[in-house]
């Protein structure tokens, strides 16, 4: 592979760590002055903890919760263990702590007492006091209709996007038998928020994707998509109430999980979920989500969360000649309704989501146990792949799981069992322990059979949903001081029965490790290399279908620097080596330089990025976040060779008014067609512009 691509960006990044280093030792005293501002902050937790996610995944709901704790702190005087969950980067052994601090000490009277607990480092502190403090009311201690309509605050944001060279889709002529688009390339999207101190939240989320049409023929008036949800907390017995779209999240994920979820990334302690319950539900995903009815009950040591939801979902039918009846041949989840046939798949069958989850806490201890049926208008057709044997066939499935966790001391214990009645059973435990000041420890272990069934099931696994599967996950993290960290996991897992592409059992690893050199506050220097290893059916031809080693290698060197108050720049190069045991191995390559500006008082803000990158195949793509627009997302996947150049900037009219523009470009340099399908672009370039404007009031 030709690497002379990735020349100019790496003296860039010589030059950068270079400059780095040699800043000047930053203001000794330890809470002032991080030299990151909140978007970076933000942008920094994503890339930790949704490592393995891929460009289609929708993070608006933690964009949104982060930016909202951004804008209005957390009082940790106050806080439950709840709301700290909500904040990713803190693990459950370090909520504790705090939480154990508190109790123990009485109130934090100055931020600085945070040092004084073990297991918050310096960095996980800074970041916390982002998102916290130590003041700020909370609740309906002063609550009243006056001060609602006074001190509430209102949210208006509409975005604009919209990708300038022409696809195919949108060029074949109306009177054409072949599938078309059959709206505008334009995405808009809106959203309002009402939120008086968290405690009352009003969310209206709207929103049509490129290729839908706005007023559509069909008699149907206005956008393709609507969500919104009335959100109630703390009223009285009632710890929340939601009336709308809402997601469920309890235990570890197998029973039931809507809604966000994280996988393995950077962030090892993310493999333990946090259980935060009842949540309204924001993002703007058209799938994994409720709408109906749901409450959490407070009774002492126990909540009980009952639910019900009814709605039309998005699903494919094929025709069964033996019943004479329509069946699931696949449930949509991409939301998109822009041909015929997508808009012929929009909400064709309808579910009922009824049940209920209870749960006792005490200080150190908790076990829930959750219950609920899922009822469709149509059964689900039989796969006809031997893999698929196991599949779920019927219209109703009914769902029961216990799940715990428990501290001693520095240790934090915590699992699921979860059945589908009639089918199989799943199991997860696992621990975080603090063996000392500077090492931590994490492991889990999951046995997932292959008969086990729930579609709202996002467990901790490889495959894509917690089924067929068993593992060991086992991972480390050493912050001997505030300069060095360094990060390990090995995850080894075994499939006991056959997989799409996989003609016979089979297993792998997964093996992760970072080092993070941070020589003061305005430099930041990552290390990273992961392998890892699968298998598959062999593409050789011969009588006997045999399975070989699928290898991926991802090598990663980063460098963050702030250059001065107002700029900082960061580098980063990546390599992907994929390697099939019959055939050669192939290489990816990227390299990308960041320039981010940021003044304290300047009404303008932005950032720019350049990347060159150079793939041999599909296979060796590589996927890396970038800055969007505020509440916006991009991870797209870096293929074939080429250049992708993005700017974005922000500029606020005056205090409650912002506005916001990115533009994006790729050019390749060895295609002369991009995309394929209605997505077929001709040339060797696609850009795409958004606007964005937002007023707070």
């Amino acid at each position: 592979m030709n690497f002379k691509i990735g020349l100019p960006l790496f003296f860039i990044f010589i030059c950068g760590i270079k400059i780095g280093y040699s800043q000047t030792q930053a203001d000794k005293k330890p809470l002032k002055n991080y030299g990151q501002n909140g978007d970076a902050i933000i942008e920094y937790i994503i890339e930790s903890v949704a490592e393995n996610l891929g460009e289609d995944f929708d993070y608006t709901e933690m964009v949104d919760r982060l930016n909202y704790y951004r804008k209005s702190p957390l009082n940790l005087n106050k806080a439950t263990k709840a709301q700290l969950s909500e904040l990713v980067f803190l693990n459950q052994v370090q909520i504790n702590d705090l939480l154990n601090h508190i109790a123990k000490n009485g109130k934090l009277i100055n931020v600085l007492e945070l040092q004084s607990i073990n297991s918050l480092d310096l960095e996980t502190i800074k970041n916390l006091l982002y998102f916290a403090d130590i003041n700020r009311p909370t609740g309906f201690e002063d609550f009243s209709l006056k001060n609602m309509l006074s001190r509430g605050t209102s949210d208006l944001l509409v975005r604009y996007q919209r990708g300038i060279e022409p696809q195919k889709g949108y060029n074949i002529p109306a009177d054409s038998k072949n599938s078309r688009y059959l709206g505008t390339p334009d995405r808009i999207f809106t959203r309002f928020r009402f939120n008086y101190n968290n405690n009352v939240q009003l969310s209206i989320n709207v929103e049509k994707d490129a290729g839908e049409q706005y007023w559509a023929t069909t008699g149907k008036k206005g956008p393709d998509f609507y969500s919104g949800s009335l959100y109630l907390k703390d009223i009285r017995a009632f710890k929340k109430i939601v009336i709308g779209d809402y997601a469920l999240q309890f235990g570890q994920g197998l029973t039931m999980w809507s809604g966000l979820a994280f996988g393995k990334g950077a962030d090892i302690f993310t493999v333990a979920k946090q259980d935060l319950g009842l949540r309204s539900y924001t993002s703007v995903n058209e799938f994994s989500f409720f709408r109906g009815f749901a409450t959490q009950i407070n009774a002492g040591k126990f909540e009980f969360t009952p639910f019900i939801s009814k709605q039309n979902i998005d699903a494919s039918a094929v025709f069964n000649p033996v019943t004479q009846e329509d069946e699931i041949s696949s449930l949509q989840q991409s939301g998109l309704h822009r041909t015929e046939s997508e808009i012929k798949g929009k909400g064709r069958i309808s579910q009922l989501v009824y049940g209920g989850n209870l749960q006792f806490k005490n200080k150190r201890f908790s076990i829930g146990a959750t219950a609920y049926q899922s009822n469709y208008s149509q059964s689900f057709a039989p796969g006809t792949d031997v893999y698929s044997k196991y599949d779920f066939t019927k219209n109703q499935l009914t769902n029961v799981g216990l799940n715990y966790n428990y501290s001693i001391k520095n240790t934090y214990f915590y699992g699921e069992a979860a059945h589908s009645l009639g089918y199989g059973f799943a199991f997860v435990n696992g621990l975080i322990s603090s063996l000392s000041p500077i090492v931590s420890f994490v492991a889990f272990h999951r046995d997932y059979q292959k008969d086990y069934q729930s579609y709202y099931n996002q467990a901790i696994s490889e495959n894509t949903t917690a089924k067929n599967e068993r593992g060991f996950y086992s991972g480390l993290q050493i912050k001997p001081n505030k300069k060095f960290e360094f990060i390990t996991y090995i995850d080894a897992f075994r499939f006991p029965w056959l997989k799409y592409l996989v003609d016979a059992p089979s297993g792998g690893y997964d093996i992760f490790s970072q080092f993070a050199f941070i020589p003061n506050k305005q430099a930041r220097f990552t290390l990273r290399y992961r392998i890892r290893n699968k298998e598959q059916n062999s593409p050789l031809s011969t009588s006997t279908r045999f399975l070989e080693s699928v290898r991926r290698q991802n090598f990663r060197l980063e460098a963050q620097y702030q250059v001065n108050k107002s700029f900082t720049l960061r580098n980063r190069i990546e390599v992907m080596a994929f390697k099939e045991e019959s055939d050669k191995q192939r290489y990816g390559f990227m390299a990308y330089q960041d320039v981010n500006y940021s003044p304290l008082s300047s009404k303008f803000s932005g950032n720019v990025r350049l990347t060159m990158f150079q793939t041999e195949n599909f296979d060796t793509r590589i996927y890396a976040y970038e800055s969007d627009v505020l509440y916006g997302f991009s991870i797209p996947a870096y293929q074939n060779q080429g250049i992708r150049f993005y700017v974005n900037g922000r500029y606020t009219l005056r205090r409650g008014v912002d506005f916001w523009i990115r533009y994006a470009l790729t050019q390749y340099s060895n295609l002369t067609t991009i995309g394929s399908g209605l997505d077929e672009i001709n040339g060797n370039q696609k850009s795409e512009i958004k606007l964005q404007a937002r007023i707070q009031f």
